[in-house]
């Protein structure tokens, strides 16, 4: 797919909007409706936003996993009612990638809306912004705002700030507490302990600052994209920024290691400007350790790029509260203060068009 002339950004949300609900994959809102409710309340009461939920976004999941066609025309059906003006995934599912044959990328030209989708619905946001879209890597439903309640308040002041605000600089702040939790499970049964996150952000390389656009999403996620059509071509990671989430079945540092392999001998390490690496779920002390040298081995040791600044243990990924990244968003990364930054506005103004 040809990188876009221009990018496309949504209409920033206000209060009383229209949201629409789809399942991308998982079945999971029959299997944990608790969950499910719960994240639905955050958005009506919590964010003040009128919720629609579309055909897949209770379906039972055999159903969702025969019907990729059908997940897709739902997707359109959303983008194409000018009444909804954000559409978020229920959950995620690996059988997502499944979709992307049927989806149309001009719905997302023709009138950009806010999606949002994590750590497996990644494909979904990575076929979006190649299309042109500035499309949101955050909290799904039922994995992440579900869980609103029990995490610092900050993080429905990050939601409102990334999703309702148009600041020309955001800076993005770490939690300082975290849940490590099945994520869509959490509501069914006893809730998580919060834990405080006494590693904060870990520049494992880098100096100074550097700038680029957003790009990245679920390491797994991302892998069933190459070798395909839907994987961007070379120069599209030029001067990106790339972020990546350690996936949800906890691969051990080692096999992180030869994913970013990948990576590097595709030439993505000389290509990119930055690499943001999530909060892994699962791992102790040791394997943070063990993560954090791997990364430096890698793109340091094995494929010479010593400048690469990469930040390592960000809120985002299988642990919450999230943070938002808009893929293609202008993130700016200061490694010596430990800083990161959007350095322009994702959205355009709530009166705009």
């Amino acid at each position: 797919m040809p990188i876009p002339a221009e990018l496309l950004r949504p209409r920033a949300l206000r209060a009383g909007d229209t949201v629409a609900l789809f399942s991308p994959s998982s079945g999971l809102a029959v299997r944990f409706p608790r969950a499910y409710e719960q994240g639905v309340g955050v958005l009506r009461h919590a964010l003040g936003l009128k919720v629609r939920e579309l055909e897949t976004a209770r379906a039972d999941g055999a159903w969702l996993r025969s019907q990729p066609r059908a997940r897709a025309e739902d997707l359109h059906r959303a983008f194409r009612d000018p009444e909804v003006r954000a559409v978020f995934a229920t959950a995620g599912g690996e059988d997502v990638v499944r979709i992307l044959p049927f989806v149309d990328p001009e719905v997302f030209r023709r009138d950009p809306k806010i999606l949002m989708a994590t750590s497996d619905a990644t494909p979904l946001l990575a076929l979006a912004n190649q299309a042109g879209l500035v499309a949101f890597h955050g909290p799904s439903v039922m994995s992440g705002l579900a869980q609103a309640g029990g995490v610092p308040t900050a993080f429905l002041a990050h939601v409102r700030a990334l999703l309702f605000g148009r600041q020309e600089m955001y800076e993005y702040r770490p939690y300082g507490a975290y849940l490590e939790r099945d994520p869509e499970r959490a509501s069914d049964a006893e809730p998580p302990r919060l834990r405080e996150d006494h590693r904060g952000w870990r520049v494992v390389q880098g100096r100074g600052r550097v700038r680029g656009r957003l790009f990245g999403g679920g390491l797994e996620a991302l892998e069933l994209l190459k070798g395909t059509a839907y994987w961007p071509a070379p120069a599209f990671f030029d001067g990106r920024v790339l972020f990546l989430e350690v996936s949800k079945v906890e691969p051990g540092p080692e096999a992180v290691r030869r994913t970013l392999y990948g990576y590097g001998v595709q030439g993505l390490f000389d290509r990119i400007a930055g690499l943001l690496v999530g909060r892994p779920r699962g791992y102790d002390e040791s394997q943070r350790d063990a993560l954090e040298r791997e990364l430096a081995e890698v793109v340091a040791g094995d494929f010479g790029r010593r400048d690469l600044p990469v930040v390592a243990n960000v809120d985002f990924g299988r642990t919450d509260p999230q943070l938002i990244f808009p893929l293609g968003g202008l993130v700016e990364i200061d490694c010596d203060a430990k800083r990161l930054w959007l350095a322009e506005s994702p959205l355009t103004p709530a009166g705009g068009g």
